[in-house]
């Protein structure tokens, strides 16, 4: 390796951050955290500056931006760096919204350093990294994507019709601002009902709002 893997790291709780940290520090020649972000919108705002990170650390659960939608944009945004989820979460619903974001690994925040490293290293190399308390389930998903849990809302129309005209229209790939020129609203206003779909839907994205719409009949 010439260089040290340049890491990137999205943790809200600074303990667990200090945690982490303290792992990838034992590995000063082949891992180089650049720098640690509070929040989704804080680390690709940082991103901006150094487009070099090789590896984000991503949690999932963050105030502002939540680590699926954080992810689904920066993989869009920056296709050559790769995500690995780091969290404390195992259940079949975040290991595949996550997955379906773009995220490269799924890892839990117990695992000892050695496990970090060698999955840092592995996503680096383009290839995926699982702990296996989450492997079994992963393979189930890939059996059997119907084993996804959908919370089926007693009434569809909980929806206004706003909202369903923002998700028919985010399920395009629209920007906020296109979406708020195409409605005549404020891209504020587009943000808000976004918020509010993704809350009855009880998703955390654009992409799993689109396929709980879907399985719904919504789109």
């Amino acid at each position: 390796m010439s260089h040290p893997l340049r890491i990137a790291l999205a943790e809200d709780n600074s303990s667990l951050a200090a945690l982490i940290l303290e792992k990838l520090a034992l590995f000063p020649e082949r891992l180089n955290c650049l720098f640690h972000a509070a929040n989704g919108a804080l680390l690709l705002e940082r991103l901006a500056e150094h487009a070099a990170v090789d590896v984000v650390l991503m949690d999932i659960e963050m105030p502002v931006l939540d680590g699926i939608q954080t992810t689904e944009r920066l993989v869009a945004r920056h296709p050559h760096i790769r995500v690995l989820v780091l969290t404390v979460f195992d259940d079949e619903r975040r290991i595949s919204e996550a997955v379906r974001a773009g995220a490269a690994g799924y890892l839990l925040k117990d695992e000892p350093p050695d496990r970090l490293l060698e999955a840092i290293e592995a996503v680096a190399r383009g290839e995926g990294a699982l702990s296996a308390a989450v492997t079994g389930r992963t393979l189930a998903l890939l059996r059997d994507p119907t084993r996804v849990p959908t919370v089926q809302p007693a009434d569809t129309s909980i929806l206004s019709p706003r909202e369903l005209a923002v998700l028919t229209q985010l399920a395009t790939g629209l920007t906020h601002r296109e979406i708020a020129s195409n409605l005549f609203i404020a891209p504020a206003t587009v943000r808000k009902h976004i918020e509010n779909l993704y809350r009855k839907l009880e998703v955390s994205g654009r992409i799993p709002a689109i396929d709980k719409a879907r399985k719904l009949g919504l789109l």
